[in-house]
């Protein structure tokens, strides 16, 4: 192939090469702006503060790096004009021809090992970070910067500077092809990018970079939603948990949920039109980017967690997240192709990598003790995330669930669960008291002091009260958009309501976090089943248990009454009342009620346009029927919550998205039954339900992953009462029988 020395000059990365360090003379002006240096520190950047652009030939890396030169005070390097020229004598485009591609690559970097700077602005040429050795010795040195521009852009520009000649270009290899087979080596290589609006000028472009650069000097930190602003001794940002700190903590000191110690990052409407034309795993590399500081989980190891996690191994449809059309102007969001069948596994593929990267990280030898409360979904997904991703940390896991609150399928998900590191007990309980007795757990000082002296195991959580599993859940939403403006159902920047089923509200939050980001979310609506408590909150301002019972419904995901993730959204509606946020939850603790103030009422129904409604049972099993008579479509119970409550509120002028959470195969028997269809035997067997269904479903298409779970023989048989002190019994004696 006309490209293939290029494939070729991925030997170079582990090519040896001797160093011999010269000093390139400082031939710039010394222009000096104080505003811009004073946040910059004379250590802020790898081992010589340098400054590194890099990207396609023609993106502006050498016009960006002089404006950021002159701002900072720092001298501009040319990486073609100023060195490789003087060193080789000729001009680039003499020593390309003299010597071709791969040895021109090699050149390159051979020069590049062998350049010394300190304190400087340096603008790489395009090629050169496909010598993979010399880049990853350059990064050292400083902060890589990657100028994410707009392949058509670079291909435009290129063809107005009459530029005829770059390393790969040869007959048959199209300029846009070229620009593509490049990318792999700007994304490995990258500490922060910069994605660059369409014909977006350099002066804005280096404004951007400008703050990117005092955004990575300074990592945010997290704190918790129940922390007070106003305390006499904030900890300084350097102080707070990082990344991987909240992914292994799990829950805050204090029981308040931890969030970034800063303002949610946006995109502007330019820069997610630039996302447009990638896939699911691009848009979820740059969308996280965003959220995840670099110094805390870096970009390379990002790029390849999120690669593992949305593989077609482990999502059956290579869209990950598709949207399709239902009917009207409602439009289906498939979150349930993933290994579980549910929501949940768009999350729970990418966490436990992050989890294991920060047990590595932290260097102790401690083994962690994931503890999972579930309503049916979550507890399958940690245990098939885990299994897959934990690696050598020695990662146990330990989930709960209602023995009579859920499905055959998501009870058989879980207790066909293998390993020796893994343990599933049902309670004879709801999800509610699962929950309650988890976070009564990780509050119990001496217990966790107990555990890490006599066993060398410490506790964490893997349900959204965890960040590391939180965010990841704004990609899908943040696409799903994206997916209605490549349909040409929506014009970018035009509005679209949201509907989704909600019950413990991570969810629903993370399409909240998506319209922070600048995704033009105009409602919110949140369906309810007979549980309704968020509905009535949304509605009055009041969070009120103390006249309710957990109705068992044949939607169980959102069978709860306390719902974890609502703290974030209140501290978030509030402007980080964290004090504001501690009162209301433990009112609710002591009173099991609280009411917020009319401002921050205010702000939850028009500022961030939340609303709410709720269905009975009859009413979604009858959807169901309905939907599939008028569609093909099939649906499961949960889904068909939000598709009553969609219909009943269904706007006029918008297209509405419908999250749908689960595969109808995780719901056989009652699928089965709202359709009125004869249950091929007496004991509602699952298997027999699926098989059935599959033949009058013509869309979505078969899971096949549910199918093969209906084969396997159940494992765990524990079933424990009601009982925190069985619960923390039956918690030691696994870790124990694990550790001795």
């Amino acid at each position: 192939m006309a490209v293939c020395f290029l494939r070729q000059a991925a030997r170079f990365s582990t090519r040896g090469c001797c160093v011999l360090v010269s000093r390139l003379p400082h031939c710039h002006d010394n222009v000096r702006q104080d505003g811009d240096r004073k946040w910059l520190s004379s250590s802020g950047f790898g081992q010589h503060n340098n400054i590194i652009l890099i990207g396609s030939p023609g993106c502006g890396k050498t016009t960006v790096g002089r404006i950021l030169a002159q701002r900072l005070g720092r001298p501009a390097v040319d990486f073609d004009n100023d060195y490789l020229e003087r060193r080789w004598g000729m001009t680039v485009a003499e020593k390309l021809t003299e010597v071709g591609g791969e040895s021109f690559v090699a050149a390159e970097g051979d020069a590049l090992l062998n350049l010394d700077l300190r304190d400087s602005v340096l603008s790489l040429s395009g090629s050169v970070p496909m010598h993979q050795l010399a880049m990853r010795q350059a990064a050292k040195s400083g902060v890589v910067v990657f100028l994410d521009t707009d392949s058509h852009d670079i291909a435009d520009r290129l063809h107005r500077m009459k530029v005829d000649r770059i390393v790969g270009q040869a007959p048959g290899v199209s300029m846009l092809d070229l620009l593509a087979y490049r990318q792999p080596f700007y994304e490995g290589a990258h500490d922060i990018r910069i994605v660059c609006e369409r014909f977006q000028n350099p002066d804005d472009v280096s404004e951007k970079v400008l703050k990117a650069l005092r955004d990575y000097q300074k990592p945010p930190g997290y704190i918790s939603t129940r922390s007070d602003p106003q305390t006499k001794d904030p900890a300084p940002p350097h102080q707070l948990p990082n990344f991987p700190d909240v992914v292994l903590q799990g829950l805050a000191s204090d029981s308040g949920l931890y969030i970034p110690n800063s303002e949610p990052p946006h995109f502007s409407q330019g820069e997610w039109a630039r996302l447009l034309g990638c896939t699911y795993q691009q848009r979820a590399l740059r969308i996280l980017e965003k959220w995840i500081h670099a110094r805390d989980f870096h970009p390379s190891n990002l790029a390849t967690a999120i690669q593992r996690a949305y593989s077609l191994e482990n999502f059956q449809n290579e869209s990950v997240v598709p949207v399709t059309h239902l009917q009207d102007n409602q439009y289906i969001m498939e979150v349930f192709h993933g290994p579980t069948a549910s929501f949940k596994d768009a999350a729970l593929q990418l966490m436990p990598q992050f989890f294991t990267e920060a047990v590595q990280r932290e260097g102790e030898k401690v083994r962690y003790l994931i503890l999972v409360a579930t309503s049916g979904d979550t507890g399958s997904a940690v245990l098939d995330g885990f299994s897959k991703f934990a690696g050598e940390s020695g990662t146990l896991v330990m989930v709960l669930y209602p023995e009579n609150g859920i499905s055959e399928v998501q009870k058989l998900l879980m207790t066909a669960a293998t390993g020796d590191n893994v343990h599933v007990i049902g309670v004879d309980s709801d999800f509610d008291f699962c929950q309650t007795a988890i976070k009564g757990i990780f509050a119990d000082g001496a217990l966790a002091a107990d555990l890490l002296a006599n066993h060398g195991v410490r506790l964490s959580a893997a349900n959204s009260i965890n960040w590391g599993r939180l965010v990841p859940q704004v990609v899908y939403h943040a696409s799903a958009y994206l997916d209605l403006v490549q349909q040409g159902v929506v014009s970018m920047g035009d509005e679209c309501d949201i509907c989704i089923p909600t019950g413990n509200f991570g969810n629903i939050l993370g399409a909240i976090y998506a319209k922070t980001m600048g995704i033009p979310f105009r409602k919110f609506i949140c369906a309810s089943n007979e549980n309704d408590v968020l509905m009535e909150f949304i509605q009055t301002g009041c969070y009120d248990l103390r006249h309710r019972h957990l109705h068992v419904t044949m939607a169980p995901a959102i069978d709860i009454l306390k719902s974890s993730n609502l703290e974030r959204f209140l501290f978030l509606a509030s402007g980080g009342d964290g004090a504001e946020v501690r009162r209301c939850y433990e009112q609710l603790a002591r009173e099991k009620y609280f009411q917020i103030s009319p401002k921050v009422l205010d702000s939850i129904q028009n500022e961030f346009g939340l609303t709410g409604d709720c269905c009975e049972e009859k009413e979604y099993a009858a959807s169901i029927k309905k939907t599939l008579t008028q569609t093909g479509y099939l649906m499961d119970p949960h889904t068909a919550v939000a598709k009553v409550v969609a219909d009943r509120r269904r706007p006029r002028d918008v297209p509405l998205l419908l999250c749908s959470t689960a595969h109808y195969g995780k719901f056989p028997v009652d699928v089965a039954k709202s359709l009125g269809r004869r249950l091929v035997s007496s004991t509602d067997n699952p298997r027999e339900s699926l098989r059935d269904l599959e033949t009058v479903a013509s869309r979505p298409g078969v899971h096949r992953e549910l199918r093969a779970v209906l084969e396997r023989p159940r494992l765990h048989h524990r079933t424990l009462r009601a009982s925190r002190d069985e619960i923390v019994e039956e918690m030691v004696d696994f870790v124990s029988s694990v550790t001795r």
